[in-house]
């Protein structure tokens, strides 16, 4: 049954959080690799565990699900293929307020997971509204296709340019950062020539802090930390 209304996306940081799987089979490990990739603590709740699971950097608890722990958890994820269990995690977390994910059960989750490209920082997220997950793989599929590793090339300079931005004074809104991007810099990272990508990225940095008034030198050549970082020796990025 599709959503009554859109799903809202956000991205949600889980470095250092403590998040519980329930369930221990090839499902249950899925959610689990998503989860430690975003940093989260993970404990395992389920009576029989996979060895891939075991060998993981996860607190493993053979045992069954308790009724009211996951009021004790940042988010939850059930995935034990048995629908009274998965539910009755799911009453007990939504009553608690805490986020609760429920594989192939689009009732049973606060929320829902999308297929996701990443590259470096940067992440590409599809969703069909749990309408059919099939689909958000396909589309992610070719998404990932189209969007390469120079991505994260691309975040982190970019990343460095709005550091100097703030170290000159000035602010990163309203800058127009979408003519930086129109302009030789995808093409120079394409190309593998991070060196002067990144004097590019320092040039406009520089042009954008004069024309607000900051410090233009924090983002010059003989500039600030931050600006050496941009365009000093043995920055290229190779």
């Amino acid at each position: 049954m599709p959503l009554a209304s859109h799903s809202y996306p956000i991205a949600l940081v889980l470095d250092g959080r403590p998040c519980l799987v329930v369930g221990g089979g090839p499902v249950a490990r899925r959610k689990i690799d998503g989860l430690l990739a975003a940093g989260a603590r993970v404990t395992v709740v389920a009576p029989h565990v996979i060895d891939e699971i075991a060998g993981l950097d996860v607190r493993v608890e053979r045992r069954g699900y308790r009724a009211g722990e996951a009021a004790s958890y940042f988010l939850v994820v059930t995935a034990t293929g048995r629908p009274g269990v998965d539910r009755r995690v799911f009453s007990d977390a939504d009553a608690s307020g805490v986020l609760v994910n429920a594989a192939d059960d689009l009732p049973g989750c606060s929320f829902i997971l999308p297929a996701v490209v990443r590259r470096g920082p940067v992440s590409v997220a599809v969703s069909s509204d749990g309408t059919s997950p099939a689909l958000a793989t396909w589309l992610r599929d070719r998404v990932a296709a189209l969007v390469g590793p120079e991505v994260a090339h691309l975040a982190e300079l970019l990343g460095e340019a709005r550091a100097a931005l703030r170290s000159g004074g000035g602010s990163c809104e309203g800058r127009p950062w979408r003519e930086l991007l129109d302009g030789p810099l995808a093409a120079l990272v394409s190309a593998g020539d991070l060196g002067e990508a990144r004097a590019e990225v320092a040039r406009w940095t520089a042009r954008e802090l004069a024309r607000s008034g900051g410090d233009a030198a924090a983002a010059g050549e003989a500039g600030t930390p931050r600006a050496a970082a941009l365009t000093g020796p043995g920055a290229t990025g190779d």
